[in-house]
């Protein structure tokens, strides 16, 4: 896959493309893809569009996000996409008519031949542009336009990045990973912590939170690691661990099940299945001891619906 990051490009040949924010990569997003695969056979290059930093963001202020860029990117080459475009949101791009961006971004940069995008896709200034000004310029730009439903949940509510953020912020983990296709995940570095657990025989791992993305609760959760392309169950603790802590820094915790390694350094990649209960804080050190092996006892008998 190419990743191309800037205003200043050009797609070989012609493409089909789908627009968006692409945050958390859910089932809507995966339907997208899906519609896209078709027209390969017809020579055309898969392509996603997104901005490097969303408009939502910019104009609205700081919004947690469900996927950072780069695990956004790692997503797109897993699915095969050819181009990921992340398109600077620039003064100008903000007050660019939806019928200039045609023009000049989806028809001379992308060479689009194939536009896929979701029934209520808005661009343009003042997100003056939609499917309906898309098909009307059809025939005048030499390219379709294939709008695709909304993906819906059992309850007929339509799957959408704003709806997996409430089920995450309510702990409902199942519910997100339902919405999006796999477990919400956080990945980064595994750094040294304060080796409390290994006093009590119960070793565990530390990552620090990305930079803008979106937590759950602060709690225990059933979790799942993969670290050198090996996965392994544990208990995960979100939080600022009050009971043998006083920094208030933001720490992931995790105790892993039949794992003892060094693994300082490494990149890990956290899933979280299942929230047990909210992070507390105890009297003594010998009642969180009792209260981690409880956790991790859950942990080991929940089981995955």
């Amino acid at each position: 896959m190419e990743y191309i990051r800037g205003t200043e490009f050009e797609i070989p040949g012609f493409s089909a493309v789908t627009l968006g924010k692409f945050d958390g990569m859910h089932l809507g997003h995966q339907e997208l893809l899906a519609n896209m695969e078709r027209f390969r056979a017809d020579g055309a290059k898969m392509v996603v569009f997104t901005f490097g930093t969303s408009p939502y963001e910019l104009l609205k202020g700081h919004t947690p996000l469900l996927m950072t860029n780069e695990e956004r990117r790692n997503y797109c080459e897993r699915a095969g996409v050819d181009y990921l475009i992340e398109f600077p949101f620039t003064d100008e791009v903000c007050h660019m008519s939806a019928e200039t961006f045609i023009q000049k971004v989806i028809c001379k940069q992308l060479h689009a031949r194939y536009v896929v995008v979701g029934t209520d896709f808005g661009f343009g200034y003042k997100r003056q542009g939609n499917v309906a000004l898309l098909k009307s310029l059809e025939e005048r730009f030499g390219y379709k336009t294939f709008p695709i439903e909304k993906k819906r949940d059992e309850t007929g509510r339509e799957i959408s990045s704003t709806y997996i953020r409430e089920e995450l912020t309510a702990g409902h983990m199942e519910k997100a990973a339902a919405l999006a296709g796999t477990p919400y995940y956080l990945s980064g570095e595994i750094v040294h912590g304060k080796q409390f657990g290994r006093t009590y025989g119960i070793p565990t791992i530390n990552m620090i939170p990305q930079e803008g993305k979106l937590l759950p609760p602060f709690g225990v959760y059933v979790s799942r690691v993969t670290l050198e392309k090996k996965t392994y169950r544990g208990v995960t603790n979100i939080g600022v661990r009050p009971t043998v802590s006083e920094t208030g820094n933001v720490n992931m915790e995790t105790f892993l099940f039949d794992f003892d390694g060094d693994v300082y350094g490494d990149e890990a990649v956290l899933e979280l299945l299942h929230y047990i209960r909210p992070e507390k804080k105890f009297s003594s050190l010998e009642e969180l001891e009792t209260q981690i092996k409880a956790d991790a006892n859950t942990a080991v008998n929940w089981k995955e619906r």
